[in-house]
């Protein structure tokens, strides 16, 4: 469990991270550098759920080896489907993470949402239902092992 104190605003206990595959840990579905690595390192901590259409059909070898929840998310449905996702593992234990305009409804749910902003852009409504904003995965993941950062923008 990953426990952050925000002063002003939440306690969170976090046991799952939901994420979006495509523009938000990967680009053109290749898995962007360093990001196995930051994965890694939050699983001790919390389960990691994979949401994706698989446009690129490469999710599962990307994650080959590594004991993540993947689901392929139908492309008829999937801002419901990614939203459903998170009410079933409980929102209020859920950190959510994506940027396109089907992960808003899920980041809205999520006790904390995160939308990223990366080489494949963002959606408005993905960023207006954020509760904070990276440009970069990496520094996304990073935070959420470190509380100070995320005090830093979320406290009130």
């Amino acid at each position: 469990m990953l426990e952050l104190k925000i002063p002003g605003w939440k306690v969170l206990n976090i046991n799952h991270l939901v994420l979006d595959f495509n523009g938000t840990l990967a680009e053109d579905g290749r898995i962007l550098p360093g990001i196995k690595e930051k994965l890694i390192t939050l699983s001790e901590k919390v389960e990691i759920h994979i949401l994706t259409a698989d446009t690129h059909q490469g999710v599962r070898k990307s994650f080959l080896g590594c004991n993540y929840h993947i689901e392929i998310i139908p492309d008829s449905s999937q801002a419901s489907c990614k939203c459903q996702y998170i009410q079933q593992l409980g929102a209020d234990s859920v950190v959510a993470v994506g940027n396109g305009n089907n992960d808003a409804s899920m980041l809205a749910e999520a006790a904390l949402g995160i939308a990223v902003i990366q080489s494949e852009g963002a959606s408005a409504r993905t960023i207006a239902a954020a509760d904070i904003i990276f440009n970069d995965i990496e520094k996304a993941l990073e935070t959420l092992n470190n509380q100070c950062r995320l005090i830093a923008s979320l406290r009130c």
